[in-house]
């Protein structure tokens, strides 16, 4: 399901930058969307940092296997409680590192434990949110402020340590120069309260068919 503040989002941002009003409308019926429960999309960010797609598809749905009995569906909950409760040798026979398995556990923790409640994020601004998270160990700003994006569908996320926006910023913007990270925020400034979607359009223009991560 299209995000509720989308339409009205593409329409400002065309009005205020001529060069988003081209992306928008060369991209048009497609948009952010919104992943699997907070704790499966956490791990799943886990499970893939560093290496490939393909890799951390097949080692994913390895874990699952180990972690949870149930038969395997693309759209299903994986409970923390049982990744808690899988000890660490099992977790390291699914391909996964053992800082990997190790961070996974973590996360798992947090979530069996309460001290991450998806019931309460609503209730905080993304910095607040983005604390929380960065204090699982493997989870750092740039995994969060992706998770704000693409589960929490928080409207205002401007991720200026990712290589793809950069990359867009400097083809688009700035004539190719890498920019700073205060270039990106003042750049982006009349983005707000949007700066979420014209990330998202920007890295259209380098990456046409959205990832399903």
């Amino acid at each position: 399901m299209k995000p509720p503040f989308w339409d009205e989002a593409a329409r400002e941002l065309s009005r205020r930058d001529h060069i988003l009003r081209r992306l928008i409308r060369a991209y048009p019926g497609i948009d952010l969307k919104r992943r699997a429960d907070p704790f499966t999309t956490l791990a799943r960010a886990i499970v893939g940092q560093q290496i490939s797609v393909k890799a951390a598809d097949a080692i994913w749905w390895r874990f699952v296997e180990v972690a949870d009995d149930a038969p395997p569906h693309k759209f299903r909950r994986l409970p923390a409680a049982k990744v808690v409760a899988t000890d660490m040798k099992a977790l390291r026979t699914c391909g996964l590192s053992q800082r990997k398995a190790e961070y996974l556990s973590d996360l798992a923790r947090h979530f069996a434990e309460g001290k991450l409640d998806p019931g309460r994020w609503r209730k905080l601004d993304d910095e607040a949110v983005i604390a929380q998270l960065t204090d699982v160990k493997g989870i750092g700003r740039w995994t969060a402020e992706m998770f704000l994006m693409f589960h929490e569908l928080r409207p205002d996320v401007l991720p200026v340590d990712d290589l793809g926006l950069q990359k867009a910023m400097a083809s688009h913007f700035l004539k190719d120069a890498r920019p700073t990270r205060s270039a990106m925020i003042a750049l982006a400034e009349p983005w707000r309260p949007w700066r979420s979607v014209a990330t998202w359009y920007l890295w259209r223009s380098l990456e046409p068919v959205p990832v399903d991560y």
